[in-house]
């Protein structure tokens, strides 16, 4: 396949086109500033995630796409929902339908359906960036794309490696990790083969 990727020079960006390149897929690694990127096993290009006609450009004669922006410059409720928005029109204008965006645990249902970040005691010094990216969730629901949402189901392992295995959680849990290699395994496969259309996924080691 051709996939786009938006976001590539960030940890899970990386990790994505890394992965794709291992399978054997193109890939168009999509960065703002090439220049300030170390190079990748991918044809890199400059683009705004939050402009549709950018994003339209970066995935012309792409099959799928994957979104690990972020912009910690830009303040999330701004920058997520936005972002949401152009890749729905860009990608809609290059014919590209399938799209895996890199979430956020906080906004995923927790042990009791509601979502993890208002579950009682959970941590919350970074709720704005909490509330950015379940905005950005929301204007994908809106959307046409045929779309998924998948996060770690806690957080990243940062130090973690490759084992080559994961599996999919009931719903978030904060002691959980997941390595950003394995996580990417979760994000090609849901590329390949979709099992969570239109819908999210909470990622755990397995």
């Amino acid at each position: 396949m051709d996939i786009v990727v938006f976001g590539a020079g960030g940890r899970a960006g990386r990790r994505a086109v890394a992965e794709a390149r291992r399978r054997g897929h193109q890939v168009t690694a999509v960065v703002r500033d090439p220049a300030r990127h170390d190079p990748v096993d991918a044809r890199v290009v400059a683009g705004d995630v939050t402009d549709p006609d950018s994003v339209a450009r970066a995935a012309a004669g792409q099959d799928a796409a994957i979104s690990a922006a972020a912009d910690l410059t830009v303040p999330p409720q701004d920058f997520f929902p936005a972002s949401s928005r152009a890749l729905a029109a860009g990608l809609t204008e290059a014919g590209v339908r399938r799209l895996v965006v890199v979430g956020l645990a906080p906004v995923l249902p927790g042990p009791s359906g509601a979502a993890l970040m208002d579950e009682p005691g959970y941590p919350n010094e970074y709720r704005p960036f909490f509330l950015g990216h379940a905005a950005g969730l929301a204007e994908l629901r809106h959307g046409d794309l045929d779309w998924s949402y998948v996060a770690p189901a806690g957080d990243f392992d940062h130090e973690g490696t490759r084992t080559g295995r994961y599996e999919f959680a009931e719903h978030g849990d904060p002691a959980s990790r997941i390595s950003y290699q394995d996580f990417a395994i979760a994000l090609l496969d849901e590329i390949e083969a979709p099992r969570h259309p239109r819908g999210t996924a909470s990622v755990r080691e397995a």
